[in-house]
C-alpha cells in the first residue's frame, strides 16, 4: 500500500509491461530500523516522493530540450474530462502534433476514444492506484517518442486527492471541474487547487438545470489558490472552446508555431 496516499500500488501496467509497484519501492527500505510507527511512516514518504521528483525532473528536461509542452489534466471523475480531450485533439489534429497518456484504473476505454482521433496513445492501468507517477509519464514517452514541438496531453486518474502530491513534469496543471459538481469543491480539496494553473468550468451548458453558481466556485478557487486563469466551457457544444485554445497557444505557442483551429 502507498504510504504517501494510502492507494496500492500493485497492478500499474502499461502496454503489458507491469509497472513497479509502491509496494516494491517500500520494501526498499524495509531493512531500516525505526524507533516509532510515526517516525518509519514519514521516513518512507519522504523517500517515495523525493524519488518521484528526481524522475519529474528528468521528465521535465526531456519536454523542456525537445520543446514538448505537457499538459497534466486532473479531475474528479465524471467532470467530462476525456470529451473535453477528444474536441480538443480534433480540432487541433493535424495541424499541432499531439499526443496523449491516458490514465485510469482499469480498462482502455478512454485511450480507444481518443484512438479514434487519429492521435497517439498510451494507456496506463494502475490497478488498486488512484494518481500517475513520474516513473509511469517516463516508461509512457520512450513508448510515445513524441516530436518536438508537440503538446503531451497526460489525462490523470479521475481524482481529486493524491494527483495533488506527485509531479509529473508538467509544464502545467490543468484542473477541471464540471458544473454538475458542487460549487465548494475548491475548499474541499484546496491541495489540489492550489497545484492547478488553470481551471476549465466544464458542461455549461448544463447551468440553467443546475444549482451551480460560477462566480461563488471561482471566489472559493481563489481563496486556496494562485489561478487566474478561469474558462467556461462545454466539451458538448463547443461554446469557449476557442478561449481555451487561445491559451494553448499562449502557452505553446512559441514551441508550436502559430496554431489554427477551426470553431
Amino acid at each position: 500500500m502507498c504510504i504517501t496516499c494510502g492507494c496500492n500500488g500493485d497492478g500499474h501496467h502499461l502496454h503489458g509491461i507491469k509497472e513497479k509497484s509502491h509496494e516494491h519501492h517500500l520494501s526498499e527500505h524495509h531493512h531500516h530500523e525505526h524507533h516509532s510507527t510515526e517516525s518509519r511512516v514519514l521516513t518512507l514518504e519522504k523517500d517515495i516522493l523525493h524519488k518521484n521528483q528526481l524522475l519529474a525532473e528528468r521528465n521535465r528536461g526531456f519536454f523542456e530540450a525537445r520543446r514538448i509542452t505537457a499538459l497534466n489534466l486532473v479531475s474528479s471523475p465524471g467532470s467530462g474530462k476525456t470529451t473535453l480531450l477528444e474536441r480538443t485533439l480534433t480540432d487541433l489534429h493535424p495541424d499541432i502534433p499531439c499526443y496523449v497518456i491516458e490514465g485510469d484504473q482499469q480498462t482502455s476505454c478512454d485511450a480507444d476514444r481518443i484512438k479514434e482521433t487519429g492521435v497517439p496513445v498510451v494507456q496506463i492501468n494502475t490497478g488498486k492506484g488512484c494518481h500517475l507517477d513520474a516513473e509511469m509519464v517516463n516508461a509512457s514517452i520512450k513508448h510515445l517518442k513524441p516530436s518536438q514541438d508537440a503538446i503531451l496531453f497526460i489525462e490523470n486518474v479521475g481524482n481529486l486527492v493524491c494527483p495533488a502530491m506527485f509531479d509529473l513534469g508538467e509544464s502545467a496543471r490543468v484542473i477541471i471541474i464540471s458544473v454538475t459538481e458542487g460549487d465548494d469543491k475548491p475548499l474541499k480539496y484546496p491541495d489540489m487547487f492550489h497545484s492547478a494553473d488553470i481551471c476549465l468550468i466544464n458542461k455549461i451548458d448544463l447551468l440553467p438545470y443546475v444549482n451551480f453558481h460560477v462566480d461563488k466556485m471561482i471566489e472559493s478557487a481563489r481563496k486556496v489558490s494562485h489561478i487566474d486563469t478561469f474558462i467556461q466551457v462545454s466539451a458538448t457544444t463547443g461554446q469557449g472552446m476557442e478561449e481555451w485554445y487561445n491559451w494553448l497557444k499562449e502557452k505553446a505557442g512559441v514551441e508550436c508555431g502559430e496554431l489554427r483551429v477551426e470553431s
